[in-house]
């Protein structure tokens, strides 16, 4: 076997550069002989693991996550050179929709929580601060019916990022959000002293859902009215932000054909987003990652 035909074998596990830098040979060299005999080079281990990569986590991985994805499997490589590779490809990461339905319905005449993060840093550590929200899920009713809205509430733990609770129905009745806070509260046991932030939607101002919060010796917060900015104030979570990215990996563009489906299909890209997705504020680690390396550290 010549010394070409072995770096040949081995090109698809370890770079061409570094087994012609073995052999001492030089890689135009190699790729010379390639090229009499009548195949293609083969493709970088690097370029095979930024497909892979993007391929896995369904088009929802832009540069700089697929960079911290394929560092994590040892390959030196930059976004420039991973985008070039999707370029070439013709891959293009999932963008969020700007459409987005009106889910809050404030009582002027309900006294609101005062907003208990402005000023705040962020906090130090999970089960702190959760943040809440509601929003939109296209689904279609019936072939060759008009389609409708289901309506998801989640709350989202502001240092891990951390989906810790959902409900999804079609309506938005105040149960909605206090079933997401129920099974939250039920899973995670935070300690007293809590603080759940949310709009001044009626579900969040509802009494039973303040009594909720108040048994559990957690503290209400809220965002000011016509305040959008309170949610991406310095310590805060910008909901909006989280859901535009959420909605845009969940349906791609697409709808569900039920709330049945909807259902199934939510529980598993919240445990998918909860222990795979990798996040930027998180130094590029998954939220259950973070929580792991946090109680490791604590």
């Amino acid at each position: 076997m010549s010394t070409y035909q072995h770096i040949a074998q081995r090109a698809s596990k370890t770079p061409v550069r570094q087994l012609c830098q073995v052999l001492q040979v030089a890689p135009s060299a190699y790729y010379a002989w390639q090229r009499q005999q009548g195949r293609p080079a083969p493709k970088p281990a690097w370029q095979v693991a930024v497909r892979q990569a993007f391929a896995y986590h369904i088009q929802r991985y832009g540069t700089r996550r697929l960079r911290a994805e394929v560092q994590a499997q040892g390959h030196a490589v930059g976004r420039w050179r991973i985008r070039r590779v999707l370029i070439a490809h013709g891959l293009r990461a999932q963008q969020p929709r700007s459409f987005v339905p009106r889910t809050t319905d404030s009582d002027p005449a309900v006294r609101a929580a005062p907003n208990r993060l402005l000023g705040q840093p962020a906090p130090a550590a999970p089960n702190r601060v959760w943040v809440g929200d509601i929003t939109y899920l296209p689904y279609r009713v019936r072939p060759r019916q008009g389609g409708g809205w289901l309506y998801l509430a989640a709350w989202l733990d502001r240092c891990s990022r951390k989906i810790v609770g959902w409900d999804v129905r079609d309506t938005m009745p105040e149960d909605l959000v206090s079933e997401a806070l129920r099974r939250a509260l039920a899973v995670r046991r935070p300690p007293a002293g809590l603080v759940v932030h949310s709009d001044q939607g009626s579900q969040y101002t509802a009494t039973r859902f303040k009594d909720l919060v108040a048994k559990h010796g957690a503290q209400q917060s809220m965002s000011r009215r016509g305040t959008c900015y309170d949610n991406a104030l310095p310590g805060t979570t910008h909901a909006e932000s989280f859901w535009s990215r959420f909605k845009a990996e969940l349906l791609d563009g697409g709808s569900f054909p039920g709330l049945a489906e909807a259902r199934l299909e939510i529980s598993h890209h919240v445990a998918y987003y909860n222990a795979e997705r990798r996040h930027s504020a998180l130094g590029y680690h998954s939220p259950n990652h973070f929580e792991t390396q946090f109680k490791t550290t604590s």
